[in-house]
């Protein structure tokens, strides 16, 4: 009858600290390089704007053709709200993709692709703690660029635009006092959304020792989910799509707040997250770690 011996002290909850993890990644060039890319968005979109006029074309004259319906872009500048709001809607599609992918790809691939995981486990750090360390730490980054530039953007705008009511796409504006919980709103919905972003790039990054790998198949991936929706011959199959929610948000400005294109948009971006994670972790217990 084997026994296993354990050193006194040790503890495999307690291995790996969530902010030993949080430093580390805090401190890597790519951290702080997206972080800056995603505070400069709102600056450059504001010289564009002062140097090719308002964002609706007319360069402030009148109120031309296209007046029938308010959008975002037309109205960008209305206020730091409406700012904050356009930046969001030119930047979730694809830009608010990347951080997620390379926060949540790069971060047990790199430790491969570095030689230092094999390492790690034998700290011993468990493999299930090892995963539940990292990909806390990356969903925490993720969200946290997520609030990064709404609140750069809010704050420039504001300066730039000044402060005002949030007008609307449908028409109307919200009174300033609930501007900010509906853009509270929206952005916890691009997060949610984003999950299966995050799902696929942590999945990929315990199958691969190769971090661009990783991050750029999950890129590649949310990309093809994106073609698939704007193919219209699949009809009701494109409601399964995680892609066919992702603008969902603007459900949020509305007069009145609709709730159920960002429902259905968060029950499938959650119900393909939890399989992804699930798998990395299912395929990770049993991986021979040789690097």
């Amino acid at each position: 009858m084997s026994t296993v011996t354990v050193a006194h002290g040790y503890r495999a909850g307690h291995t790996l600290p969530l902010r030993v993890e949080a430093v580390r990644q805090l401190k890597r060039r790519r951290t702080l390089v997206m972080g800056a890319i995603l505070a400069a968005l709102p600056f450059v979109l504001i010289v564009a704007f002062a140097i090719g006029g308002t964002p609706g074309g007319n360069d402030g004259g009148g109120g031309g053709g296209g007046g029938n319906r308010i959008n975002l872009m037309d109205t960008a500048t209305a206020s730091g709200a409406n700012f904050a709001a356009t930046c969001l809607f030119v930047s979730a599609g694809f830009l608010l993709v990347v951080p997620v992918a390379l926060f949540c790809g790069d971060t047990v691939a790199s430790e491969a692709s570095w030689s230092s995981l094999r390492y790690l486990l034998a700290a011993p750090v468990p493999r299930a703690r090892l995963l539940w360390s990292k990909l806390a730490v990356a969903l925490g980054f993720s969200a946290a660029a997520m609030l990064l530039l709404p609140l750069v953007a809010l704050a420039a705008g504001t300066v730039a635009y000044g402060w005002g009511p949030l007008e609307l796409p449908a028409g109307g504006a919200l009174a300033a006092a609930d501007t900010l919980p509906r853009l509270g709103l929206v952005v916890a919905f691009i997060f949610v959304s984003q999950l299966v972003t995050a799902g696929l790039a942590f999945w990929l990054s315990t199958r691969t020792d190769a971090p661009l790998g990783a991050v750029g198949g999950a890129v590649g991936l949310t990309i093809v989910g994106n073609v698939l929706d704007a193919v219209t011959a699949l009809g009701s199959w494109r409601e399964y799509l995680p892609a066919h929610w992702q603008f969902a948000w603007a459900d949020a400005l509305q007069p009145q707040l609709e709730w159920g294109g960002m429902l259905k948009g968060a029950a499938v971006s959650v119900t393909y997250a939890l399989i992804l994670f699930a798998l990395a972790f299912r395929g990770f217990a049993r991986k021979d770690i040789v690097s």
